[in-house]
């Protein structure tokens, strides 16, 4: 089955403040994006447009993926305006054209971009993994980042949808739920 590993809004600006574990994720994305590669799959990063004098405007500094993530020549960008990776972006064409069936959804924020969007995918019928320790979030008023991550890993695990509920898994569980060692 051809997957895709979508990593979401990991960009300087969102990480001017504090994300629960950013740099063991940047980590564990790296090398989840190598074996993805390796497997001959895709990796596709999405970056958030945000409005001029935002950080994450396109031509602000903070539109940037952080410098640790290791994107490749080959990899697919696509930018957005919303939540959801899908809404008014190339995404769902890519995917097809790709012949993609399974997402692997990753990124931050947690409880923003990354649950609208494997909500979103789920809801289109992928087959959708994500790795409990591949999304990240800061600290809420009402609920520490770690509190966030776990109700969310939660929620997908159990959301009924018509490919079935999210398979969620540590990034070092991916190949094996992938069927590769």
């Amino acid at each position: 089955m051809k997957t895709a590993l979508v990593v979401i809004d990991m960009q300087q600006g969102l990480f001017a403040a504090p994300r629960r574990d950013a740099a063991g994720m940047v980590q564990r994305l790296n090398g989840l994006a190598k074996r993805v590669r390796h497997g001959g799959d895709i990796v596709i990063f999405v970056q958030h447009d945000g409005p001029e004098g935002s950080s994450l405007h396109p031509h602000a500094p903070g539109w940037h993926l952080l410098s640790d993530l290791e994107a490749e020549a080959g990899d697919h960008f696509i930018r957005k305006s919303s939540c959801d990776c899908f809404l008014d972006t190339p995404l769902g064409t890519l995917l097809e054209k790709e012949g993609v069936q399974r997402l692997i959804i990753t990124g931050c924020a947690t409880d923003y971009c990354v649950d609208t969007t494997v909500r979103s995918a789920l809801g289109r019928g992928f087959s959708t993994i994500v790795p409990s320790d591949g999304h990240t979030c800061s600290d809420r008023p009402h609920l520490p980042a770690a509190e966030v991550i776990e109700h969310h890993n939660a929620i997908w695990a159990d959301f009924i949808a018509p490919a079935g509920p999210a398979l969620v898994c540590a990034c070092a569980d991916v190949p094996a739920a992938l069927g590769r060692s």
